[in-house]
């Protein structure tokens, strides 16, 4: 028997990287999984794909209505939906900004929001979201993004201390660098894709990049029962970049 088999689960994000992962884990391990993502066609199979923009509220509302609709619970909620962001705070505008905060930070405070009255209801569940070591460290030409992952790590302690005790635990992931779709585009946009990739390799102390599949086996950790005694944490998965 699978560690999630009879609970139910919300990946947001989950069209690819790392919430693909995500998403296609919980299930293997017996969730029911609904596969939330701007384009869920990408989603993995044995999930319920469904198209969600996560800043709009009524959107966030009627998804997580769905799920409890359909299964009447909902045990585990990844926040995982994100954008990325290359400007520093001259060339950031300010729509840049709006947006960055508004998929990372928004997202993550409506998807909490809509979740915890089940939740607490149940008198059990628990909240991962995905931050970022950009977060946690000043890095060049990534403002709007850190700042917004920064916001995601301060909001979980936040919903981790409002509601110790309930049953309801709330953590979040804080990856390095992964060799994701997005980071995947952001080195072919560059003038020399194969040095761009060597110097972000160079920097993980151990001499590769993260995978998206490392990234969700934590995810599952946080949200099972072996980790019921661990709440409001930042759980880092960096090859060493934040040990520097």
């Amino acid at each position: 028997m699978g560690r999630f088999e009879g609970r139910t689960v919300l990946v947001t994000g989950a069209g690819s990287g790392i919430g693909f992962h995500m998403a296609s884990r919980f299930r293997e391990e017996g969730a029911v999984v609904y596969a939330a993502d701007l384009n869920p066609g990408g989603c993995p199979d044995g999930t319920t794909a469904l198209p969600l923009d996560v800043t709009s509220e009524s959107q966030i509302r009627e998804t997580i209505d769905r799920v409890l609709a359909g299964t009447g619970r909902l045990d585990v909620l990844c926040n995982n939906a994100g954008v990325g962001s290359t400007t520093g705070p001259v060339d950031c505008t300010a729509e840049e900004w709006d947006h960055v905060f508004a998929v990372n930070a928004r997202g993550v405070f409506l998807g909490t929001k809509y979740a915890l009255p089940a939740m607490l209801a149940q008198g059990k569940g628990a909240i991962v979201n995905t931050a970022s070591a950009a977060g946690q460290v000043g890095l060049v030409d990534r403002t709007a993004y850190g700042a917004s992952k920064g916001a995601v790590i301060a909001f979980t302690k936040q919903v981790a201390v409002q509601y110790a005790g309930t049953g309801v635990r709330c953590n979040c992931l804080v990856p390095g660098t992964v060799d994701s779709p997005w980071v995947g585009r952001l080195l072919d946009a560059s003038a020399d894709p194969a040095t761009a990739r060597q110097n972000l390799v160079a920097r993980q102390p151990v001499g590769r990049l993260g995978r998206p599949a490392e990234i969700a086996e934590a995810a599952l950790y946080l949200a099972s029962d072996d980790a019921d005694f661990i709440t409001g944490t930042e759980l880092v998965i960096d090859g060493g970049l934040l040990a520097r």
